[in-house]
């Protein structure tokens, strides 16, 4: 039986999460499935595919979309495509209308990583969801939003998919102290790690105000800067609250999970996050994790068993969190081996991609 083939497609401009989930859907999936990656011409994402492992469209804007469109939907003929598994929610219009160029009209599949707020019943976002055949929320929290807004006649069929972690590489204690030289990362005192773009959302100023309650601890930040200048406002914070000795931006690393290792506990920090791939490729490496008590996070983290939560927004609260875990080395060794524990137990890739190519295995012969 001749394999199937599957479009992975994100047009996101960004590299976070999201964008790299669908590098690794693309590769997990090769084994099982002909695989074609479909990327934005100006995509972060090129630096992860040699040439002839993705193909580049142009999507700017809906001005050009009806052309993008054009070239999707050849390239779903032309290449027999089976599925088409889109990530970005801003991709939705665009997918859409490729199917309904195309002469093949493969089954589209999105999987939803944000958050789903108001109804969907308008003749627009009805006539979207009614040529969507599947969609994959990465946490339960949206799989009931996605059941409360859209219209459950046009709804698509909803199947939970948690993102997963490779299996990271674990370092020796000589690696790692080696790694904290070439950092510059202290070895005296408590640090605490955030990854993710860096941005209002994700929190950083609260680590940076919470660092004001926590002696002896240092904050290492790692991640792209979204908007130009924004990482010269955090410094100013830091120097104004006096902090900024202990304050350190590491800039963008393509794999963190040695970083991970480094650090005493990682911290993610977001007003609303979706899922949280941050914490458990941190706590797949035993690093304990602190997360606010929003969204997807408490689907991750069990509050004091697994990792600590604290009140979304208050860098007082963070600090507690912090405090707790480097003030009791018992409590904290506990906390991150239980975090281990259940990220390879339940958010491992080749668990979830299992599931997922599985998944696509029944919806291709449906």
């Amino acid at each position: 039986m001749s394999k199937k083939t599957i479009i992975e497609l994100c047009m996101s401009p960004d590299l976070g999460g999201l964008e790299l989930f669908m590098v690794r859907c693309a590769k997990a999936l090769e084994s099982d499935f002909d695989v074609i990656s479909v990327i934005n011409t100006d995509s972060k994402l090129q630096q992860y595919y040699e040439n002839e492992e993705c193909i580049a469209i142009e999507k700017k804007s809906n001005f050009f979309m009806f052309s993008s469109a054009k070239k999707l939907a050849k390239i779903i003929d032309e290449k027999g495509v089976d599925i088409v598994h889109l990530h970005w929610t801003k991709d939705i219009t665009f997918v859409v209308l490729a199917k309904l160029l195309s002469k093949k009209k493969p089954k589209l599949v999105q999987t939803r990583n944000m958050t789903m707020t108001r109804f969907k019943d308008d003749f627009y976002h009805r006539f979207l969801y009614k040529n969507i055949d599947l969609m994959l929320p990465v946490t339960h929290q949206v799989k009931a939003q996605l059941e409360k807004f859209i219209p459950q006649d046009v709804r698509p069929d909803i199947k939970v998919l948690y993102m997963g972690s490779d299996k990271p590489e674990l370092l020796d204690s000589e690696q790692i102290e080696s790694l904290k030289d070439e950092l510059n990362i202290s070895k005296n005192s408590f640090n605490v790690g955030m990854v993710g773009r860096i941005n209002e959302a994700k929190g950083q100023h609260l680590l940076i105000k919470a660092l004001l309650h926590v002696d002896g601890a240092n904050a290492y930040f790692v991640g792209h800067e979204m908007k130009k200048g924004y990482i010269d406002e955090l410094k100013t914070l830091a120097r104004n609250l006096g902090v900024e000795d202990r304050v350190h931006f590491l800039g963008f690393m393509k794999n963190p999970h040695h970083f991970y290792q480094l650090c005493d506990v990682v911290v993610l920090a977001s007003k609303r996050e979706t899922f949280g791939l941050v914490l458990i490729e941190a706590m797949q490496v035993g690093t304990a994790v602190i997360g606010s008590n929003s969204g997807g996070v408490v689907e991750i983290i069990d509050d004091e068993k697994t990792g600590m939560l604290f009140d979304v927004g208050d860098e007082k609260s963070l600090a507690n969190a912090i405090l707790k875990l480097k003030n009791d080395k018992i409590f904290l060794e506990k906390i991150a081996d239980a975090g281990k524990q259940k990220a390879q137990e339940m958010f491992s890739n080749e668990l979830q991609f299992k599931k997922l190519g599985e998944i696509f295995g029944e919806l291709s012969e449906s």
